[in-house]
């Protein structure tokens, strides 16, 4: 493989061992997680393609490998964000207190056949986020998403060894197909309702507010720096009579 663009696959390497896989390639139910605090996931735009960049090539080759389903270099990964189409599909992100993308997704529609519309997802996320249920959260973000604009059929393309990824979407209801290294799994999706569209549109006003609060709060630590900087060099000049 050599282009980079047609890949929409997982990354998020377990934490700890993952289980075995079911002869289908689907890994064993558990007991469902427990709620977690409210993750601020929020819509990347066109302004974001820098960071997004930037994520993706902080993954290490095994990540990238679990992504991409081969060792993207960086080059690839520059190819593969400047063809992200942000008017056609959506990225969703996760950042932390030093705006530093930590976690992302990529749903992305299949072209429109006029029969149920569908779409494709993949997710990474960086080795010091992992353990916290990004992937997850993100993947639930996806499928509310995908719901309220209409989209019937998730696809996931994933490679075997990745049973977390497995994991994710065989316990939202995935059935998986595996073909060798790789497994295909569909999840189809109920109507959209008023709930999942009010609650997507308070969880984005949340997440924007919480990146403004963030980004006010970085600028406040750059011009605090700053000012120190100039008290430090000011210290060590003499004063003139």
């Amino acid at each position: 493989m050599t282009d980079i663009l047609p890949s929409f696959l997982f990354s998020a390497a377990p934490a700890v061992a993952a289980p075995a896989l079911s002869p289908q390639g689907v890994a064993p139910a558990k007991a469902a997680r427990k709620p977690d605090v409210m993750v601020p996931i929020r819509s990347l735009g066109e302004n974001h393609r820098a960071r997004i960049a930037r994520h993706l090539k902080a993954l290490d080759a095994h990540d990238r490998y679990y992504r991409f389903g081969f060792n993207a270099n960086d080059e690839q990964i520059a190819r593969y964000v400047d063809g992200l189409n942000f008017e056609r599909d959506e990225i969703f992100g996760i950042y932390n207190r030093n705006l530093v993308l930590i976690a992302m997704a990529h749903l992305a529609y299949a072209p429109d056949t006029g029969a149920d519309q569908s779409a494709e997802f993949g997710v990474s996320v960086l080795p010091q986020a992992r353990g916290r249920h990004y992937g997850t959260r993100l993947f639930e973000r996806a499928v509310m998403h995908a719901r309220n604009v209409g989209v019937r059929k998730l696809y996931v393309h994933v490679l075997s060894e990745n049973t977390a990824m497995l994991r994710i979407a065989s316990h939202a209801g995935a059935t998986f197909e595996r073909d060798g290294a790789e497994a295909e799994g569909h999840l189809v999706l109920p109507p959209a309702t008023l709930n999942t569209h009010l609650t997507e549109m308070v969880e984005e006003q949340l997440a924007q507010a919480n990146y403004r609060i963030k980004l006010q709060a970085q600028q406040f630590r750059h011009t605090l720096a700053s000012l120190q900087s100039v008290w430090r060099g000011s210290d060590g000049v003499e004063k003139a009579d």
